[in-house]
């Protein structure tokens, strides 16, 4: 791994922002401004530090591209390399063994749980959701509730997933969801029920190999889109009732998904991907991602300190929603990543773009 003159964790913070400010720049990869309030989380940090530019790479890239691009620009100082990822929790350890991550520990570390965090602080969790159903029902007038549903003749051309399971974290768990709702016990049999469901969806005509977003939605190419509930409720917002959208979470099979941060070990701008870290992690940081619908990793912490606000929480799906949700452990996350990236092809045969 390089050398670097970058601050190893949070000291002094008069120091770090002096540093980042010299660096002048900040190269993120992968964050649509309409997931999990990043929009506002971004515009915040521009406030706070504008003599910093924050330079966005490819925001509808999936996980694996990030882990890419990092790679493809490792003696690159240039725009093209990120200094920060935000990746899907597989991600985080893969990355750290193949050490493309400089270990950094925010001022907030231990409020950061212990189970959604590398001890060295080479990753960190940041936020979660469960998988869930947006529909369009000016569409789809009979809304469905659960994953068998999916299978019904009325869904016929309507079902999309939010990425392509080859790449995108988001669609992998969604596989993996299936898998469990249809029986899976384990990361091996959920991956290949997952896989079974999805050709299935597929034979019937019922799945739509298009990456679905909002504006497919309320077009009318992907009317049912599974996506982490923060994306189904800020595109709810967004679309302001046109179409109407009703955001479900599924009744068996509830999976949460965490997802962390890391800086790239080859950073052009560590300091500036510290300070970047430094903003996520603050309670302003935490409570940018609750008004996008994620639940952010210190959320307990926050709520302890009475820092969430009432309305903020009126805003989200009810609690008894979230009692059934499952946290894969990060071996059944990577045990699915391996098997539904491979046999996707394969088993499903859907180019999905």
């Amino acid at each position: 791994m390089m050398a670097t003159t970058a601050i190893s964790s949070a000291q002094n913070m008069d120091e770090l922002v002096a540093a980042a400010k010299k660096e002048g720049q900040l190269t993120t990869i992968a964050l649509p401004h309409d997931w999990c309030g990043y929009g506002e989380v971004i515009a915040a940090f521009k406030t706070k530090y504008p003599e910093i530019t924050v330079n966005e790479l490819n925001p509808d890239a999936g996980s694996g591209d990030e882990i890419e691009a990092i790679k493809a620009n490792k003696d690159n100082k240039g725009p093209q390399a990120p200094d920060v990822i935000d990746v899907g929790l597989s991600f985080g350890p893969a990355a750290k063994a193949e050490n493309l991550l400089m270990p950094y520990k925010v001022s907030t570390w231990d409020s950061i749980p212990d189970d959604a965090k590398d001890p060295e602080g080479h990753w960190y969790g940041d936020y979660y959701g469960v998988l869930s159903f947006m529909v369009n029902t000016d569409i789809v007038k009979d809304v469905p509730q659960d994953w068998a549903d999916l299978l019904k003749p009325d869904y016929a051309n309507a079902v999309a997933l939010a990425g392509d399971p080859r790449a995108s974290n988001q669609a992998i768990q969604a596989v993996y969801a299936a898998g469990l709702a249809t029986g899976g016990t384990d990361a091996a049999s959920a991956s290949e029920k997952g896989l079974d469901f999805f050709k299935k969806l597929n034979t019937s005509g019922n799945f739509v190999p298009v990456i679905g977003k909002p504006a497919t939605l309320a077009q009318g190419q992907t009317p049912i889109l599974i996506n982490w509930d923060y994306n189904g409720l800020t595109g709810r917002d967004t679309l302001n009732g046109n179409p109407p959208v009703e955001v479900v979470v599924p009744k068996s099979a509830v999976v949460a998904g965490v997802y962390v941060q890391g800086i790239s070990a080859y950073a052009p701008h560590p300091n500036a991907a510290k300070l970047w870290m430094e903003h996520l992690y603050s309670d302003e940081g935490q409570l940018g991602w609750l008004k996008g619908y994620c639940h952010p990793i210190r959320f307990n912490d926050l709520v302890a300190k009475g820092k969430v606000p009432q309305e903020m929480l009126a805003k989200l799906p009810p609690a008894a929603s979230y009692e059934a949700a499952k946290f894969p452990t990060l071996d059944d996350q990577n045990a699915a990543k391996e098997a539904i990236t491979k046999a996707w092809d394969q088993v499903v045969g859907a180019n999905v773009q």
